[in-house]
C-alpha cells in the first residue's frame, strides 16, 4: 500500500484534550519576554527552573489529563465520583511532575487549574463557551474531596493571611481572571493586528493587573503584589506588547519584579488556562466564540 494512502489513526476526546492542555502549558512557557517568569531569554525570577525542566514538566502531565477527561467521560456528570477521582489523578499527576522535575514544582497550580477544564469539557462537549466551561470546572471545584489529606500550602496560607482569592477560590467562582480579564484582553489585541505573540502576553498582563498572586505574595508581600499589578496596567496602558513603548514599560516591571523575588506564577497558570479554552473549538470543530 502506497503511504500516501495510509491514515493517521484518530483520537479520541479524552487525547485530544490531554494534548491541547500540554500544548497550553509549553505555548505560556515559550511566551517571551515574561515579566520575572521563566521564558526562552531566562529563568526570571527562578534560581531552580529553566524552559526545558517546564517543558519536561509540561509532557510529563499528558497521562493525568488524559485520564482525567476519560474519567469525565465515563462519570458523564458533575459530582462527589468525578471530584474525588480527579482529586487522586492529580495527586498522582504531582507525583510524577516532581519526579520529573527533581522535586521542584513547575505545575501544581496548573494540575488543579487544567485538570477541572479538562474533566469540564466532556461533561457538555458541545457546549464550550468559556463561560460555561468555566461554570462546570467551578461546579466540580465547590465539591469536597474527602478523599484528601488536609496539607498546609504556601498558596492556601497566603491567601488566608492577605484575604485574596487562592487557586482554589479562583476554581469556585468560575475563573474570573481568565474569562473577565485573560480572554477579553487576548481577543482585543488579536483585533488590534497586535500578532499572537504580544496578544499573548497581552492577556497575561490583563490577569496580572488584579489577581492576588499567591506566588507573588509569598515570595515578595503586597509590596511585590502592588508592583505586579500596577506595572501590568502600565505596560497596557502605555500600548501593550506590541508597541515600544509598552516594551520599554514591560522591562521596568521585569526588573522590578527580578529584584523582589517576586514571579507571578500564578497568573502564568491562569494564562495556561487561557491558552487551553482558546484552543478548544478550532481544535474540536466549534465555531461559537461567545464569552
Amino acid at each position: 500500500m502506497s503511504a500516501l494512502h495510509l491514515q493517521q489513526p484518530s483520537i479520541g476526546l479524552a487525547e485530544q484534550l490531554a494534548d491541547l492542555a500540554v500544548a497550553a502549558l509549553i505555548d505560556e512557557a515559550e511566551l517571551s519576554p515574561k515579566p520575572a517568569l521563566v521564558d526562552r531569554r531566562s529563568s526570571g525570577a527562578h534560581h531552580d527552573m529553566h524552559l526545558g525542566l517546564m517543558q519536561a514538566s509540561a509532557l510529563a502531565l499528558w497521562p493525568t489529563f488524559e485520564q482525567m477527561a476519560q474519567a469525565a467521560i465515563e462519570l458523564g456528570e458533575v459530582g462527589q465520583p468525578l471530584r474525588e477521582t480527579l482529586g487522586q489523578l492529580g495527586r498522582e499527576g504531582e507525583t510524577a511532575m516532581l519526579r520529573t522535575t527533581g522535586g521542584v514544582n513547575t505545575h501544581r497550580g496548573a494540575i488543579w487549574a487544567l485538570g477541572l477544564l479538562v474533566a469540564a469539557v466532556p461533561l457538555a462537549p458541545d457546549e464550550l463557551s468559556p463561560a460555561g466551561i468555566c461554570l462546570r470546572a467551578a461546579r466540580l471545584a465547590l465539591i469536597d474531596d474527602r478523599r484528601a489529606t488536609p496539607q498546609a500550602s504556601n498558596g492556601r496560607e497566603v491567601a488566608r493571611r492577605y484575604g485574596v482569592l487562592g487557586a482554589r477560590e479562583q476554581a469556585q467562582q468560575g475563573f474570573p481572571a481568565v474569562t473577565q480579564y485573560g480572554l477579553p484582553q487576548l481577543q482585543r489585541s488579536r483585533a488590534q493586528g497586535s500578532g499572537e505573540q504580544n496578544a499573548r502576553l497581552d492577556a497575561l498582563l490583563a490577569i496580572m493587573t488584579t489577581l492576588g498572586d499567591t506566588c507573588v505574595l509569598h515570595r515578595a508581600g503586597l509590596e511585590g503584589l502592588q508592583t505586579m499589578q500596577h506595572g501590568a496596567q502600565r505596560v497596557l496602558d502605555a500600548g501593550g506588547g506590541a508597541s515600544l513603548a509598552g516594551r520599554r514599560a514591560l522591562q521596568v516591571l521585569d526588573r522590578e519584579l527580578v529584584g523582589l523575588n517576586a514571579s507571578p506564577g500564578g497568573a502564568a497558570d491562569l494564562l495556561a488556562a487561557c491558552l487551553f479554552i482558546d484552543g478548544l473549538e478550532p481544535a474540536l470543530g466549534h465555531a461559537s466564540r461567545s464569552l
